[in-house]
């Protein structure tokens, strides 16, 4: 199987396994990559928000970022002139949400950002690490060493059976809160592990070492408790999450404020901070951040049972000839039972209790401007 470049697919460490599982595979983001096992993308995804799922997420990218003054402190303010987020402020132990941003004020990424004391721990999507990678490489070579750890797997494991399932493999995991991240023994293995995920759910993502990857996940889906839980799951379970999916729901054209994620811009980064600025696109970023935007990404409820798709065109009204914004992710919450969406909407109209039209196959569907997450989530804090 081909990647869209028609170059061959690559695969994560965790393949065999897959494939010994029953999964469908598919291409995604250059890899060949499971999108439901046998159970199907329904059952998953609610064994998921009721007991656990394990995830492969193998094909993000994993970077450190090693000072090359041996203080972490200067690593953290070398990435807080790529991001606009207070990365200074990450105490050791503990990880943070961040974007990279373009000279426009775009995102270039999301990532997430840990601190292991001596250095920096980073994660970034699949479609974008080799360009992550390169843009670090171009602005922060003088303050540290850019590490790719390519020989690493990661493992995602979700849902409120999360803590009792890997704490029989490492003891640890139930005293570690939210975002605490860190190197940790599982299974008798060196691994680092961050109580985080994608899911909404409380649960844990554990970096390991390739050749010690089946083995780690093998052990985890020998608990009861534990299903392999493909792609398409782990999309519903976002959505319902309100979580943005890099090149959909925010790309290059998106800033923090227009994404809803300005509450991810810590007080000293912005206007008036002690550290305010200094990351590319700041002008209107912090601009944005204190006069607003002029569109948002907002939560939507379509009427009735009817999935309302990303790519979806909204109107103001049933008759408008003028449309005002688009749908970026949509479809079917099986844990609501309804269909589910996002999508940006002029800020005048993305007030919650507003309704707005999507034009579907030919006809005008009304949708609900609602709070997100759509699912309330679960982090153990």
């Amino acid at each position: 199987m081909l990647a869209s470049d028609n170059s061959p697919l690559k695969q994560t460490p965790l393949h065999a396994l897959h494939l010994a599982r029953g999964a469908r595979m598919v291409p995604f983001a250059g890899y060949d990559m499971p999108v439901q096992y046998t159970a199907g993308v329904l059952k998953e995804h609610l064994h998921t928000r009721s007991h656990a799922g394990l995830f492969d997420v193998s094909h993000m990218g994993q970077l450190a970022l090693r000072p090359r003054s041996g203080k972490v402190a200067d690593a953290a303010l070398a990435l807080e002139k790529l991001v606009p987020q207070d990365i200074l402020g990450i105490a050791p132990g503990r990880q943070r949400y961040a974007q990279f941003t373009n000279q426009d004020g775009g995102l270039l990424d999301d990532l997430m950002v840990a601190n292991f004391g001596d250095h920096l721990f980073v994660v970034v999507n699949a479609a974008c690490k080799d360009e992550d990678e390169a843009h670090l490489r171009a602005h922060l070579s003088d303050a540290c060493e850019i590490v790719s750890l390519a020989d690493r797997a990661l493992i995602a494991l979700q849902g409120p059976k999360a803590e009792s399932a890997l704490a029989k493999l490492c003891a640890d995991a139930v005293a570690m809160k939210f975002m605490d991240a860190g190197p940790r023994r599982v299974d008798g293995v060196d691994c680092f592990v961050s109580r985080s995920g994608y899911t909404g759910e409380d649960g844990f993502e554990i970096s390991v070492p390739s050749d010690k990857a089946e083995a780690l996940a093998t052990a985890l889906l020998d608990n009861p408790d534990v299903l392999p839980i493909g792609l398409g799951a782990r999309d519903s379970l976002r959505l319902e999450a309100g979580l943005c999916l890099y090149g959909h729901d925010i790309d290059t054209t998106t800033t923090p404020v227009e994404g809803a994620l300005e509450w991810s811009v810590q007080k000293v980064r912005r206007n008036g901070g002690a550290r305010a600025g200094g990351f590319q696109g700041a002008d209107k970023i912090l601009a944005q951040l204190t006069q607003g935007a002029s569109r948002r990404r907002a939560g939507l409820r379509p009427d009735g049972r009817a999935p309302v798709r990303e790519g979806a065109v909204l109107f103001a009204d049933a008759t408008a000839a003028e449309p005002i914004g688009k749908v970026t992710s949509g479809g079917f919450g099986p844990s609501l039972n309804a269909p589910v969406a996002m999508g940006y909407l002029p800020t005048s109209l993305a007030a919650i209790g507003t309704t707005v039209f999507a034009e579907v196959r030919g006809q005008r569907l009304p949708l609900k401007v609602v709070a997100m997450p759509f699912v309330a989530n679960t982090y153990k804090r």
